[in-house]
C-alpha cells in the first residue's frame, strides 16, 4: 500500500459474511435480541473508492456519488459512518482540517439478503477514512463507532471469522474451515426488523459454549419464520438441499451450502433455475479489507 499521506484515491473491498449458525437466546429490556452466532467472511465484496478533494475544513463534506435504489444518500450507512467518525475524532480533540471526500460504491452484495452488505460498507468507510485522513483511531475505537451503526459492523471492522454473543458485538476469533460456498439470492427482500419482531420467532434457544457450538454446529432460528413468510426462501432451501446442507444466512433471504472444491459448487450453480441469482465465494477467516490495508 502507498503511504496514506500521499493517497488521493483509495479503493477498498467490503466483504460479505455468512452466519454459519444463528441462535436467539434472549431479549434485552430495550428490545435488542441476544444472539449466539458464527460469522465467516467471504471473498465476494462490494467495492468502495474514496477520492480526496483539495478542499479541507473542520467539517468535511462526504459525498456518496452512487445512488442506491430506495436509500437516500443521507441515510446510507457509508455517509452515516463517515459523519460518526468525524464526530468521534472532534470529541477526542482532533482539530486538524480534513479533506472533503467523494465515495463511489460499486454494489455487488444483494440488499436484504442477510449478507451484511450495508454493515460491511460502513466498516470499510471507517477503516478507509481512518487510513486516508491519518486519524490514528484504533480498531477498538472504530468497532465502538461501528456498533452504534449496527450490530454486524464490528465483525467487519475487526476483520476475522468470529463467534459472536451479546447483540453480536462480543467477538471471539474462530477458524472454521474455508470452503467454497454457493450462495443463492431468492427474488425477495427481507427486513431484519420484520423477522426479529415476528411473534413466533424463537427467543429462548439453549445457550451453548463456544466449544460445543464449534464441535456440533447449530441452526438458524430465523429460518423457519422466513420460510413460512416467503415461499421463495422455502423453495430455494428445498432445491439446494439436494446437493448439500442448505442454510439461510442472517435473517435472510440468501441461502447457502458449502462445498470442498470450486468445481462442485460451479456444477450446482450451473443447474440453478433461471429465475434465481447466485454466486460462488470462498469463506475467509481474515478479511479481504484487512489484507488490502495490511493490518
Amino acid at each position: 500500500m502507498p503511504t496514506a499521506i500521499n493517497i488521493e484515491t483509495l479503493t477498498l473491498p467490503a466483504p460479505a459474511k455468512l452466519n454459519l449458525m444463528l441462535h436467539i437466546v434472549g431479549r434485552r429490556h430495550d428490545g435488542y435480541h441476544l444472539l449466539q452466532t458464527q460469522f465467516q467472511l467471504l471473498d465476494f465484496c462490494d467495492q468502495l473508492t474514496f477520492r480526496k478533494s483539495k478542499q479541507t475544513s473542520q467539517n468535511p463534506r462526504i459525498k456518496l456519488t452512487t445512488q442506491i435504489p430506495g436509500v437516500d444518500a443521507a441515510d446510507n450507512l457509508v455517509t452515516r459512518a463517515a459523519h460518526r467518525l468525524i464526530l468521534f475524532c472532534r470529541e477526542k480533540g482532533f482539530r486538524q482540517p480534513l479533506s472533503d471526500i467523494s465515495v463511489q460504491l460499486d454494489k455487488k452484495i444483494p440488499m436484504g439478503g442477510g449478507l451484511g452488505g450495508g454493515s460491511s460498507d460502513a466498516a470499510t468507510t471507517l477503516l478507509g477514512l481512518n487510513h486516508i485522513w491519518q486519524l490514528g483511531c484504533s480498531i477498538d475505537e472504530l468497532a465502538k463507532i461501528g456498533l452504534a451503526l449496527g450490530a454486524d459492523v464490528p465483525v467487519f471492522v475487526r476483520g476475522f471469522a468470529a463467534w459472536a454473543e451479546g447483540v453480536g458485538e462480543k467477538l471471539t476469533p474462530i477458524e472454521p474451515k474455508e470452503v467454497c460456498y454457493l450462495v443463492i439470492c431468492p427474488e425477495c427482500h427481507i427486513s431484519t426488523q420484520e423477522i426479529f419482531c415476528h411473534p413466533e420467532l424463537t427467543r429462548d434457544t439453549e445457550i451453548m459454549t463456544i466449544t460445543r457450538a464449534l464441535d456440533q454446529g447449530g441452526h438458524n432460528d430465523c429460518e423457519s419464520i422466513a420460510k413460512a413468510t416467503y415461499q421463495e426462501v422455502a423453495q430455494a432451501l428445498d432445491w439446494l438441499s439436494q446437493y448439500g446442507k442448505s442454510q439461510m444466512t442472517g435473517t435472510g433471504a440468501c441461502i447457502f451450502a458449502g462445498f470442498n472444491d470450486q468445481e462442485s459448487a460451479e456444477a450446482v450453480l450451473a443447474a440453478l433455475p433461471d429465475h434465481w441469482q447466485g454466486f460462488i465465494a470462498w469463506g475467509k477467516n481474515r478479511s479481504p479489507l484487512h489484507e488490502a490495508l495490511a493490518i
